[in-house]
């Protein structure tokens, strides 16, 4: 078959929730998608595990249900492309089968680890080369966890992958991992490889050969396999692409990186934050506090530098499902579209800067631009005239807080613009309060699947298909973009003068978190309790 027939590239973009595949043709317009729900196990000890097994065969069937949607998908597939889910661990043993359920970025088992590795006297050169800071969610970390406590699962390991390159291992049969994920977890952002001081820094000199190639798949691409191909309806020898981590290819497809906007940031606004920015390797700044990511872009000397607050529209929810509630007890329910006439209206009638919020709703507490477990959300300014719509705006501004505190730890400007990913960023009102909130004006992308898009883009690089990214992004994210939403100036002011008191209560709230998070643990120990009573 001709290389002119062969006109679609398919992504591959196996997240926390959902496993997607979706075609595209060769100048980025999405075709089709078809995905499976994600499955995971979670239990009291904090462990948060998914099958090895069962996540291949759900993404081989992914790809089967799109064949089923697009007229002769095996033939017309020029390239596949994965990605998925960062950090965790998945490991894989002889004959390529899993030495244990992964871990996922969820889990918690390794707080305890973490904090000692960051009391060693190497965690510092660690962060100086990786750029990001050490969290439960790192693989790094549990894999330190794991040799000091079940060191028998590592005995039977061959080979330490994440999400995407267990995929990869499935669709070529070829171990490997990619420079974003190697380099921000056991590297030099720098140099995009492997550094031993980093592994040192972990305790894992002795398990160093657990670690797989790096591959570039801008420039490395491997033939589906015989098995691959049975299990997914698609031909045996079509090139396949390891992507890189799903944070930056998302921010990829949106637009984080274009041509003649160094100055535009991306901000996806989903259960989590990730607030990030392009940078030239040589202008990142690392912050004293040793928090945040460097994640290595699909462009020669560029990444990504990121910071990650733990809950965004789980606040949202949170305050939206006291309005449902309260309206259950009347016997009243609201459909999805009237939630979302509701967000308007709400933020339109709330009272700007009227309270301020810290959007640290989650059970793990905070990660960025501060790691704190013990973290939790709070009201400040509430008074008599306090009604639901101020709370509902409150909340709204906490995230637009919380994401400037982001950018603001990363040592540079406040973007020129921001760009907007994410299910909440579909209301205007919302937008306008984030945009105003941070200072920049606003563009959202319409791309509807960006990580997918994202690593099919770089699977039409390896194929010289565009001649490098930038020439990609042109044609395939900058005609996506909608239209600048500059910030309303007044607004911009007002939350210009509340950012600072919002820094500073977070800092000066940091010992009643942590007063609070003791008295609690100490409700639920009433022997241990009533002994230190007697």
């Amino acid at each position: 078959m001709s290389e002119n027939a062969r006109d679609l590239l398919i992504g591959i973009d196996a997240g926390t929730s959902v496993i997607k595949a979706v075609a595209f043709d060769l100048t980025g317009r999405q075709i089709a998608v078809a995905s499976v729900p994600n499955r995971y196990t979670t239990s009291p000890d904090g462990a948060a595990t998914q099958s090895l097994d069962q996540t291949w065969g759900d993404c081989a069937k992914t790809l089967r249900d799109l064949g089923a949607k697009i007229e002769r998908l095996a033939q017309r597939t020029r390239a596949l492309a994965v990605t998925g889910q960062g950090d965790g661990t998945w490991l894989v043993g002889a004959g390529n089968k899993p030495a244990s359920d992964a871990w996922l970025w969820l889990d918690a088992r390794a707080a305890n680890t973490v904090r000692l590795l960051q009391e060693g006297p190497a965690s510092r050169a660690r962060f100086q080369a990786t750029g990001t800071g050490l969290a439960a969610c790192s693989q790094g970390a549990q894999i330190a966890h794991m040799a000091a406590t079940t060191p028998e699962v590592l005995e039977r390991t061959e080979v330490a992958l994440h999400c995407k390159d267990w995929l990869y291992l499935n669709l070529t049969g070829v171990r490997a991992t990619d420079p974003s994920e190697a380099s921000f977890t056991y590297g030099d952002f720098r140099t995009r490889q492997y550094d031993d001081t980093v592994i040192e820094a972990l305790g894992l000199t002795a398990w160093r050969d657990l670690l797989p190639e790096i591959i570039d798949g801008t420039e490395i691409m491997h033939p589906l396999t015989s098995d691959a191909a049975a299990a997914t309806g698609l031909l045996e020898g079509t090139p396949v692409c390891l992507g890189f981590v799903d944070i930056v290819l998302t921010a990829l497809g949106a637009g984080i990186h274009t041509e003649g906007a160094t100055g535009a940031s991306c901000s996806i606004v989903g259960s989590t934050g990730m607030h990030m920015r392009a940078m030239h390797n040589a202008d990142i700044h690392l912050n004293a506090e040793g928090t945040g990511y460097v994640i290595a872009l699909p462009v020669p000397g560029m990444s990504a530098q990121v910071q990650s607050n733990m809950a965004a529209t789980l606040n949202v929810d949170w305050v939206l499902n006291l309005a449902c509630d309260l309206l259950a007890q009347f016997g009243t329910s609201l459909s999805h579209g009237d939630r979302m006439k509701c967000i308007d209206g709400w933020l339109q009638s709330g009272r700007p800067g009227a309270l301020l919020y810290h959007p640290y709703i989650s059970d793990a507490g905070e990660r960025g631009p501060f790691v704190d477990p013990n973290a939790r959300a709070d009201f400040i300014g509430l008074t008599s005239e306090s009604r639901y719509p101020d709370l509902f705006r409150a909340v709204v501004e906490g995230l637009g807080m919380a994401a400037r505190d982001c950018y603001t730890s990363m040592g540079i400007p406040m973007p020129d613009e921001l760009r907007l990913t994410g299910g909440a960023t579909r209301s205007r009102a919302l937008r306008g309060v984030l945009g105003a909130v941070v200072g920049a004006p606003v563009r959202i992308s319409l791309r509807e699947e960006a990580g997918a898009a994202g690593a099919a883009m770089m699977a039409a690089v390896a194929l010289g298909v565009y001649p490098d990214m930038n020439t990609c992004i042109a044609q395939w994210v900058t005609p996506l973009l909608g239209q600048v939403e500059a910030p309303d100036a007044e607004l911009t002011q007002l939350y210009a003068q509340l950012f600072p008191a919002y820094r500073k209560a977070r800092e000066a709230l940091v010992p009643t978190w942590d007063e609070t998070a003791r008295l609690l643990k100490s409700r639920h120990r009433p022997n241990a309790l009533a002994a230190g009573l007697n």
